[in-house]
């Protein structure tokens, strides 16, 4: 996978070239250091998923005037706050996306970090667009397949063979709920490396390969076989730590115990 990284003033933006078509991740390096993805091919473009705070709105609206790239869709899945990003641009969302950030799991975060970090987080929601459906979709002349899920939906975007997610990281914890949600997340993944998916894009952590994929399903079988062993969710922290010493997300891990254990 070629990519080169570019420094702004608050975050930075790996480019990833195929083809005609770039990848874009704007790292936002915020208080809560998010991913934002921009699709773009012949000065057209897509955004997956929307900065949140006001300095990455800001930065990357001048990102996108400076390299002369008109986004004609936002694909809003999982983040929905920062409503003041391109507001005149068109939202496109599932109907489980939808109902996620009305008055499920997103909508309670977006609440809960206007609390935490006051003005310079944009709380302004973006709950309302054009209704996605399964399947092929093309947006500013990108083919991309929609895929939803229960919570939100994910992207597959073909000529890249690279698909975007809500949550990976090679080494970082991740909210794993039970046994069960393990399973159904490697399934998932493993779905996407039959498929011949070679770049993995995803909100919390930079672009990423085969190879880290299959590290992360090694991790997930891991935290099953360690939580078979343990009757509480303090020795099951201990006994991941020291599997995994280094790896970042403890809060993630804290609260995969939770739902492995209710202690």
């Amino acid at each position: 996978m070629t990519q080169n990284t570019e420094t702004l003033k608050y975050g930075s933006v790996t480019t990833i070239p195929c083809g005609d078509l770039n990848i874009r991740v704007y790292t936002t390096r915020d208080a809560i250091d998010d991913q934002v993805i921009l699709l773009d091919k012949a000065g057209k473009g897509v955004v997956i998923e929307l900065p949140a705070f006001h300095n990455s709105i800001e930065e990357m609206t001048t990102y996108l005037n400076e390299k002369g790239i008109k986004v004609e869709g936002k694909l809003v899945s999982y983040h929905a706050a920062g409503s003041s990003f391109l507001p005149e641009v068109k939202n496109y969302l599932t109907e489980s996306s939808m109902a996620f950030n009305t008055d499920g799991q997103g909508a309670q975060l977006i609440k809960n970090f206007t609390g935490v970090f006051g003005d310079g987080f944009d709380s302004g929601k973006v709950n309302t667009g054009e209704k996605l459906k399964a399947g092929m979709v093309t947006i500013a002349g990108i083919e991309m397949e929609i895929i939803p899920n229960e919570e939100a939906f994910e992207v597959y975007i073909p000529q890249a063979k690279a698909v975007y997610v809500h949550m990976l990281g090679h080494d970082c914890h991740s909210i794993v709920a039970g046994a069960g949600h393990a399973d159904a997340i490697i399934a998932n993944l493993k779905g996407y490396l039959d498929r011949g998916t070679e770049i993995f894009l995803s909100s919390h952590y930079v672009p990423e390969t085969r190879k880290d994929v299959e590290t992360k399903i090694a991790y997930l079988e891991k935290l099953k076989e360690v939580a078979k062993g343990c009757s509480s969710g303090a020795e099951f922290k201990e006994k991941v730590n020291k599997e995994f010493p280094g790896f970042t997300g403890g809060n993630y891990l804290d609260m995969t115990a939770g739902f492995f254990f209710k202690d």
